[in-house]
């Protein structure tokens, strides 16, 4: 785990929460935080005891005493919402332990004219969600920005269950080699999910054809993850990570300027912390993100083993782009080139035959139109 990029105290609360979630592995915890079993328990010790100040983190929440007067609470609503231009009505009121009505909240921003028509989104749509943490990531980049040193482009992931933010990464570049190097460290933290959804775009997909896979996602399939691909034009596939960067560019990117990279990522590491561990969510039912997320039974490997295919299964090569099938040629993504293949009978017709790399499904060919000549 990287403690130097983020601050210390932000990952005691990180641990200590995911420790304290029913069913956590705590052994398997302190290997992905690096700390040993010792330190983890003595923090969970000190956090049953005391709470947050037994990490020596100061709570960045409002005083929540129900024995404020209304002059207090305004005083409150008002410093939650200078700290947090997006937030609305809704959220601070449920920060606040609903002691004030989301209506009364709105009109105290009126009144002090921190609401601007603009303010003002599109209502909330009903959205599919997985039935636990891990069964879905998405992934994407939020769109690249310029610093006063290059350019900063945010790699983002996010627990579709829970909206649990995994990660948003300050990257220079938008590279398979990149990218995976992040998520290796996102895997070693929080280990693997079943499945991750991307868009159609590099480095994990192809914009001509749409599905086609890429050597960051043959090294995703091999880890046993499966890969979806949002339809092409359609963003909503993605939804949640969309409405994320929504909310990424409101409450930390506009009206900002960074120098760095580093400073980029300090201001992520910031905000990341309150929105997944203090900042209430409409589509959770005012829960936090972390109240919903738990770790990865599925650890990171520390080496890649080799895939076993069935016993029934015709085994093919990838060479330069293609591979031969009963004499004759046909197409395959460039990414595979070296790897083996599978080819299994499609039940609908003798003379088609459905193509597999590992658990993934690549495409189905007809023998009687191969893509080359023999």
């Amino acid at each position: 785990m990287p403690w130097n990029t983020r601050d210390a105290m932000s990952l005691k609360e990180e641990f200590v929460a995911l420790a304290r979630q029913p069913g956590s592995n705590k052994r398997e915890l302190c290997r992905r935080f690096g700390i040993s079993p010792q330190t983890a328990y003595k923090w969970l010790e000190r956090y049953k005891a005391q709470g947050k100040p037994g990490l020596e983190e100061k709570s960045r929440r409002p005083n929540m005493s129900p024995k404020l007067t209304q002059a207090g609470l305004e005083s409150e609503v008002l410093a939650i919402r200078q700290d947090n231009p997006a937030w609305g009505g809704r959220t601070i009121s449920s920060l606040l332990k609903n002691r004030i009505a989301p209506s009364t909240v709105t009109n105290i921003l009126h009144r002090h004219g921190l609401i601007q028509p603009s303010d003002k989104g599109p209502p909330a749509k009903l959205r599919f969600e997985h039935a636990a943490p891990n069964d879905l990531w998405q992934m994407d980049f939020k769109g690249h920005f310029a610093m006063q040193q290059g350019r900063c482009h945010p790699l983002t992931l996010l627990d579709d269950h829970s909206r649990f933010n995994l990660a948003i990464q300050a990257c220079d570049n938008e590279r398979g080699d990149t990218v995976q190097k992040k998520m290796i460290e996102v895997f070693r933290t929080y280990g693997l999910p079943a499945r991750i959804n991307v868009d159609n775009g590099p480095p994990w997909g192809s914009p001509r054809n749409p599905g086609e896979i890429t050597e960051l996602s043959i090294w995703l399939i091999r880890l046993g993850i499966r890969i979806s691909f949002s339809r092409p034009y359609h963003p909503q596939t993605n939804g949640k990570i969309e409405r994320f960067h929504r909310s990424l560019k409101a409450e930390v990117l506009n009206g900002r300027h960074f120098s760095t990279l580093t400073d980029a990522q300090t201001a992520f590491d910031r905000w990341r912390e309150i929105y997944n561990l203090q900042r209430p969510h409409q589509g959770l039912d005012y829960q936090v993100p972390m109240d919903r997320y738990r770790s990865s039974p599925w650890a990171y490997p520390q080496q890649l083993s080799e895939f076993e295919y069935g016993s029934d299964d015709v085994l093919a090569k990838v060479y330069h782009s293609r591979f031969r099938f009963q004499k004759r040629y046909f197409s395959i993504a460039k990414g595979l080139v070296g790897q083996h293949i599978a080819i299994r009978p499609n039940p609908e017709s003798d003379q088609l035959f459905d193509v597999y790399f590992c658990h993934h499904f690549l495409r189905t060919i007809d023998v009687n139109k191969p893509d080359y000549g023999s």
